[in-house]
C-alpha cells in the first residue's frame, strides 16, 4: 500500500515549498501518493501562475500512516485569520501520522495551537513573527528543519527539500534519501544544525 502524501495549498502559495517535497515524494511513486488538496478544492494558483487541480479537504486519506504537507508564503500572514481553514488543519493534523510544514506553513500550525509545546522552526525572515504569533511552541532559531515527534518543520523554502530528504532518511533508510538526492541532482544539506540563513537574518544563535 502506497503511502498518501496529502500535500495542501492555498492561493499565493510558495511554489518550492510544495514543488520540491513533491519532487522528492513523486522519485518514490512505489511507496508515496501525492495528491494536491484545498479547502473547497478546484483550482488553485499562486503568485508565480502556478494553477493546481485540488480536491477538497473533506476528500483527503488520513490516517496513522499518512503525511500531512503544509507549505507556506507571504499569505500565511493573513490565513491565521481564516478560522475555517484553520478548523481543518488542527483536524488534519491531530489525525495525520506525520505532518511536514516547509518555510511559514508552521505558523499556520501555531495558529491552530496544534504545537504547543513542540520544537520547531520557520522562515528566518518571518521569525519574529512566528514567535508573536504563538509563545507556547518552542522556536528554534538555529535550525535547518526540526523533528519533534511526527512533526518535521522547516526553514525557508528551499530547506523543505532537506526537511523531506531527512523524513526519507528516516522512514526508507539513508541509500534512498541520497538516491533521491541524486536523482534530483540536489546537493543535500543533511545536518538540521548547519542553518546559515539563521546568521544572515540576524536571528538569535543562542
Amino acid at each position: 500500500m502506497r503511502i498518501p502524501v496529502n500535500a495542501i495549498v492555498f492561493e499565493d502559495f510558495e511554489t518550492l515549498d510544495i514543488m520540491g517535497p513533491v519532487e522528492l515524494f513523486g522519485l518514490l511513486q512505489e511507496h508515496y501518493q501525492v495528491q494536491f488538496y484545498s479547502l473547497n478544492g478546484g483550482l488553485i494558483s499562486n503568485k508565480h501562475g502556478v494553477i493546481l487541480q485540488t480536491q477538497p479537504f473533506k476528500d483527503m486519506t488520513v490516517n496513522e500512516h499518512s503525511i500531512l504537507l503544509v507549505p507556506g508564503g507571504i499569505v500565511t500572514f493573513d490565513l491565521i485569520q481564516n478560522q475555517p481553514l484553520l478548523d481543518q488543519l488542527k483536524t488534519l493534523a491531530l489525525h495525520s501520522g506525520h505532518v511536514l510544514t516547509i518555510c511559514t506553513g508552521s505558523s499556520l500550525l501555531a495558529a491552530t495551537g496544534v504545537l504547543d509545546g513542540v520544537q520547531a522552526t520557520s522562515n528566518k525572515m518571518a521569525f519574529e513573527f512566528v514567535q508573536k504569533l504563538n509563545d507556547k511552541v518552542r522556536w528554534q532559531a538555529q535550525a535547518r528543519w526540526v523533528i519533534d515527534g511526527k512533526f518535521y518543520t522547516s526553514s525557508g523554502v528551499s530547506a523543505g527539500m532537506d526537511m523531506t530528504l531527512a523524513f526519507i532518511r528516516d522512514t526508507q533508510g539513508e541509500k534512498m534519501a541520497q538516491l533521491c538526492a541524486e536523482e534530483a541532482e540536489y546537493i543535500w544539506n543533511c545536518n538540521p544544525e548547519i542553518d546559515h540563513f539563521c546568521k544572515v537574518k540576524g536571528t538569535d544563535q543562542a
